[in-house]
């Protein structure tokens, strides 16, 4: 009439919710393992870029040679500047033409671009003087050379959209933007007297 439950059957049904916490226990724990393996990989693969991408930002710099201008013997103001640059030390390959400059000068600030890239506005034009594979605007050797010209409008002789001659004392910062994100800053002034030379050293 009467039912009775045994020790060893108590025991059993113990043991057997026991075992069913433990599993799913353990599925848990396998799918959160998972979660973490993926999002650990994840943001190793973010960093390793990010890591990179910073790293190409501050190593794949221009280094400045020289800068020149070219001297107006009429009224003795600069009509055309050249910038010599080379690779930075530990830089990679640098293609000018993918490279934005701002001139900033006495008339305000101007973006630049190649002038191979567009055919509008004023651009700046990029002379080989050492390549060592004769490519025609990148830099992927330590020992390359290359001008950077930028024709100012000269009185109407040059580029209509570029800013007037440098005149003496005038001060110019030029920044190159490499495709990278690497920024290269370069200063000058034009010099107080600028005598009879034809071009001088800024």
């Amino acid at each position: 009439m009467f039912e009775f439950i045994t020790d060893e059957e108590e025991r059993g049904q113990v043991g057997i919710g026991t075992l069913i916490v433990f599993i799913a226990m353990v599925l848990v724990a396998a799918i959160a393992a998972g979660v973490l393996i993926n999002t650990a990989g994840f943001l190793q693969s973010k960093s390793q870029e990010t890591g990179q991408q910073s790293s190409k930002q501050v190593s794949n710099r221009l280094q400045e040679v020289v800068t020149t201008g070219t001297v107006n013997q009429s009224d003795g103001t600069i009509h055309t500047v050249n910038v010599t640059v080379t690779q930075a030390p530990g830089a990679g390959e640098i293609d000018l033409s993918n490279a934005t400059i701002n001139w900033i000068g006495p008339q305000g600030t101007e973006t630049l671009t190649h002038t191979d890239s567009t055919e509008t506005g004023w651009e700046f034009k990029t002379h080989a003087v050492k390549n060592t594979d004769n490519s025609d605007t990148v830099l992927n050797d330590a020992d390359d050379r290359f001008n950077i010209e930028f024709e100012l409008q000269d009185y109407s002789n040059g580029p209509a959209a570029a800013p007037n001659n440098l005149a003496e004392g005038s001060e110019v910062t030029i920044k190159i933007n490499t495709m990278s994100g690497a920024t290269t800053s370069i200063r000058f002034t034009v010099p107080e007297s600028l005598g009879q030379k034809q071009a001088i050293e800024l």
